[in-house]
């Protein structure tokens, strides 16, 4: 895993909280040097701790003790500042306005070796491995329903779940952290790009009840 520093001015002092949330995104932007400009860019106010290119090279920008400003307004689990609690990873991929596509094998094998290397730091639990779209889902769809969660849950990153008998309504997104002040469809929507991204209608059905009845045996308090 090739490593590059490029420090961000854009981070300030997490506040005394625990890092215990991973959070994934996309760069969102057409090319890998306007997405790495953009993140070093004091007057754009935005950053991660890093970035991965597609040819696996991993940018390093904001030290892991410091908060990144890449979440926004989001939530998770009743917790509102979630930049303060988390470590941001960005991947560049152009994402869905300008010609989303498969992420590179080698900038996913080095997503595993970076994640890998944060959990051995960290003790964060696997159902906290998250994307941007969970945490934000009436604004953001990234890191996008091509994105392997399968993958890296088989290499330890994260969940992916097995289909179970349920009756769970989608009211109960809330339990496994989704906000509840989102428009119920969109909750749905950001569930199945993450969970089952092989059916995105924004309509709830015994297939994702099952998988949120997984999901929440999963949850230890």
């Amino acid at each position: 895993m090739k490593r590059v520093d490029m420090p961000s001015p854009n981070h300030d002092d997490r506040g005394g909280a625990t890092i215990d949330m991973l959070v994934l995104h996309y760069t969102g932007m057409r090319t890998a040097n306007e997405a790495l400009a953009r993140l070093c860019d004091p007057s754009s106010k935005v950053s991660a701790h890093y970035t991965i290119d597609e040819d696996g090279t991993v940018y390093a920008h904001v030290p892991e003790a410091r908060r990144a400003w890449h979440a926004g307004q989001s939530h998770w689990a009743g917790a509102t500042d979630i930049n303060a609690r988390s470590i941001g990873i960005e991947l560049v991929n152009p994402g869905h306005e300008f010609g989303y596509r498969d992420f590179a094998e080698d900038q996913i094998a080095a997503l595993i070796t970076l994640c890998h290397s944060i959990l051995m730091r960290h003790p964060i639990p696997s159902w906290r491995v998250l994307g941007h779209s969970d945490v934000a889902p009436a604004r953001k769809d990234d890191p996008g329903e091509l994105f392997p969660w399968q993958k890296l849950a088989k290499a330890g990153i994260g969940l992916w779940p097995q289909s179970m008998t349920s009756d769970l309504g989608p009211d109960v997104l809330s339990r496994f952290g989704y906000d509840p002040g989102v428009p119920q469809d969109k909750a749905i929507a950001a569930f199945q790009r993450h969970f089952r991204p092989k059916k995105l209608d924004g309509q709830w059905d015994s297939e994702c009840e099952g998988l949120l009845a997984w999901l929440l045996n999963k949850i230890v308090t």
